[in-house]
C-alpha cells in the first residue's frame, strides 16, 4: 500500500468512525432553526433556480444535500465513508426527499458520464491528497455554465503547525485550509467567473463566533 492509498484508508476510518456524532457541531446537523435558517439562505443565494442537477462531494451527513433537495434541485451526494452515506440516505428517507446517494472518493466521484450544474462541496479541499486535481475532475462534471461553489476556510492562524488529525495527514498539501485569496488564485485561471464571499463575520452559520477564516467561492465554469 503505498503513501498516498494509505492516508486516504486512514481519513476514510477517520470519517466512518465519526460519523454517529457528526450532527452534534451545529453548521454539521444544522439542528437549531436558525443555523439551518441561514444555511438555507445562503445556499438559495449560491445555487441556480430549481430544479439544478446537484452534486455535492463529501457530502458528510447530508445537511447541506437536504436543503437543496427542500429547494426543488435533484441532488446526488458522495463520501468516502460509508457512516456518512447511510446518515444521508436516512435523513432524505425521513424527509420524504429522493436523493442519490454514493460512497466513493470525492476527488473523483463514480458518477460516470453525468453531468452537474452544480458541484458543492464543504470544508473538503484540506482532506484531499491531490486538491487541485480534484478541481479540475470537479468542473470537467459540470455543464457549460455549470457553478461550482466551494465553502472552505482557514483552520488555524497564518503560520500556526497544523497538528494532524489522521495519521499521513501531515502531508496533506493543504492541511489546515486554505485562505480565500491562495484558493482563488488557484481556481481563477480554470474558470470565467469568480467571486469569494466572506463567512466569518456571520455567527448564525456557526452555532455562534468564530475567529478562523471562512468564506464561500463561488465559479462559472465557461
Amino acid at each position: 500500500m503505498n503513501d498516498h492509498t494509505s492516508a486516504t484508508a486512514a481519513i476514510a476510518a477517520y470519517w466512518d468512525a465519526a460519523a454517529d456524532r457528526f450532527d452534534e457541531e451545529p453548521d454539521h446537523g444544522l439542528r437549531d432553526p436558525g443555523t439551518r435558517a441561514a444555511w438555507r439562505r445562503r445556499l438559495r443565494s449560491w445555487l441556480p433556480p430549481a430544479p439544478a442537477d446537484v452534486l455535492d462531494v463529501g457530502c458528510g451527513t447530508g445537511s447541506l444535500a437536504l436543503l437543496a433537495a427542500e429547494a426543488g434541485h435533484r441532488v446526488t451526494g458522495v463520501d468516502l465513508a460509508p457512516g456518512m452515506v447511510t446518515r444521508a440516505r436516512e435523513k432524505f428517507q425521513a424527509a420524504d426527499l429522493g436523493g442519490r446517494f454514493l460512497v466513493g472518493d470525492a476527488a473523483e466521484p463514480p458518477t460516470g458520464d453525468a453531468r452537474f450544474d452544480v458541484l458543492l462541496a464543504r470544508h473538503l479541499v484540506w482532506t484531499l491528497p491531490d486538491p487541485e486535481a480534484a478541481l479540475r475532475a470537479w468542473l470537467a462534471r459540470l455543464r457549460p455554465g455549470g457553478r461550482l461553489v466551494l465553502i472552505e476556510g482557514r483552520w488555524r492562524e497564518a503560520g500556526q503547525a497544523a497538528e494532524p488529525y489522521v495519521a499521513g495527514a501531515e502531508s496533506l498539501p493543504w492541511g489546515g485550509g486554505m485562505a480565500a485569496e491562495e484558493l482563488a488564485s488557484v481556481v481563477r485561471p480554470l474558470v470565467a467567473r469568480l467571486v469569494v464571499q466572506p463567512l466569518s463575520g456571520d455567527p448564525a452559520l456557526w452555532g455562534g463566533p468564530v475567529a478562523d477564516e471562512r468564506y464561500a467561492l463561488i465559479a462559472a465554469r465557461g
